[in-house]
Order: C-alpha cells, then structure tokens, then sequence
C-alpha cells in the first residue's frame, strides 16, 4: 500500500517544509517503502505519531480577488501518506465488521448526498 501511494504523489506539487519534494519521494519509492511501513506500523502500534504533526504550517494564499486572503495549511508529504494508510486500515476494519449500515453514504466511497436523496426517493413507498 505505501508502495503504491508512492508511486502516485503528484510530483507537479511544491516542495513541503521539510525540504523533500514529492518526485524524490516517487522516484525512490522502491528504497522507501519498507522503511516507511515499519514507521507507519510502529506509530499505529504505539498509537504515537510524529510530533511536528501536531502543529500547523499556515500560509496565506490569495484568492480571486487581490484584496482577500485564506489560510491554507502545509502538510508533509509523508504525513499525508501515513494519513493515507491510516485511512485504508480504518475503512477496512469498519467495513469488515459491518459497523457502517449500507444506508450510510456520509463517508462512503462512491456516496454522497446525491445518491442518498436517489436511494431514499427510489425506496419511498407514498412517491408513487
């Protein structure tokens, strides 16, 4: 799994704060992976995480219009591979134990409140 969220950094993004740019991280993806997987374990085990995690980097970006601003907040590239991983093992261990009904579509894969309001009109007995 860390092989492949590797593999697929978009390298047209800015080098993060912590000096590595993503086409480093991708092209040494192969040399990474097995170092990264252990880190990875051992902070889900440890239930510990990096500790420069705990803190923002924000920068002011511009919007559309020149006069107003919105915080944006800089995350490292390998902070959003390990939220990656950890959002895999945690959809996969409450799909695996049914914990979300199929009713669900908030924080679905393929959900959203579109196909909610379709499924619920599409089950709604007094539309007919």
């Amino acid at each position: 799994m860390v092989s492949d969220l590797l593999h697929h950094l978009n390298i047209h993004k800015s080098m993060e704060l912590d000096g590595i740019h993503p086409r480093i991280l991708r092209e040494l993806a192969k040399v990474l992976t097995k170092p990264l997987s252990i880190i990875y374990q051992q902070s889900w085990q440890t239930r510990k995480g990096p500790s420069d995690r705990k803190f923002a980097n924000m920068m002011p970006t511009s919007t559309r219009s020149i006069e107003t601003t919105r915080p944006v907040s800089l995350t490292l590239v390998l902070g959003e591979v390990m939220e990656q991983v950890l959002l895999s093992a945690i959809m996969w261990h409450v799909q695996g134990k049914e914990m979300i009904r199929p009713s669900q579509h908030g924080f679905m894969k393929g959900k959203s409140c579109l196909t909610n309001l379709v499924s619920f009109y599409d089950s709604d007995p007094l539309s007919a």
